[in-house]
């Protein structure tokens, strides 16, 4: 794998974190509608917001710590199952308190994301190309963030989605995402080092 497709896989993994926080920034509305989401009311949301951030920053060091023991690839494949199982529950959430179990979970599943890329990079990256992947990795967060936004206004759109349905249908956009970056991990190198 050259260190252009590894700057892809991680611009595609990195993508996955602006589009979560995105979605659900636009969705806190829906998601405190009686009726049409879970009710949650505006402290529950912040609630959800902040446990997401938790996790992503626990997420982050734990499997920091365990990229260094156990392997990149492992990893890779372990945060983004954890990311997978998250948020895919997180459409099927029933209560307050499920929703911000899956939210600390999808964050924790991110965090390991961002650990586990930047650890490959400055492993396997030669260092006349390090900064500029690194540019293209950590850069790509406002892209993610745009495409987020973007869906979010189909899915909320009552024209194509019923007001119960849409905000589900958001998360499971994240999922269906974190499959087509699961095919690529697929392909990331064990040990060796791009040339």
């Amino acid at each position: 794998m050259g260190a252009l497709a590894l700057a892809g896989l991680g611009r595609a993994g990195h993508r996955v974190d602006p589009l979560e926080v995105t979605i659900v920034g636009a969705l806190a509305e829906r998601l405190t509608e009686p009726g049409r989401g879970l009710a949650l009311t505006d402290s529950e949301v912040g609630l959800a917001a902040s446990m997401y951030v938790a996790g992503a920053v626990l997420g982050s060091l734990l499997f920091g710590y365990l990229t260094d023991r156990l392997g990149r690839k492992k990893l890779f494949l372990a945060t983004l199952g954890l990311y997978l199982a998250a948020t895919t529950a997180t459409a099927f959430s029933f209560d307050v308190w499920f929703f911000v179990l899956m939210r600390f979970l999808t964050g924790a599943g991110v965090g390991g994301e961002y650990a586990a890329i930047n650890s490959a990079i400055d492993e396997l990256v030669p260092a006349r190309l390090r900064a500029t992947v690194s540019l293209a990795v950590n850069g790509s967060y406002w892209g993610g963030a745009a495409v987020g936004a973007a869906l979010t206004r189909l899915l909320l759109d009552p024209a194509m989605f019923s007001a119960d349905v849409g905000w589900r249908v958001a998360f499971g956009l994240g999922a269906v995402l974190g499959l087509v970056i699961l095919l690529v991990h697929r392909h990331l190198p064990g040990q060796h080092r791009i040339r």
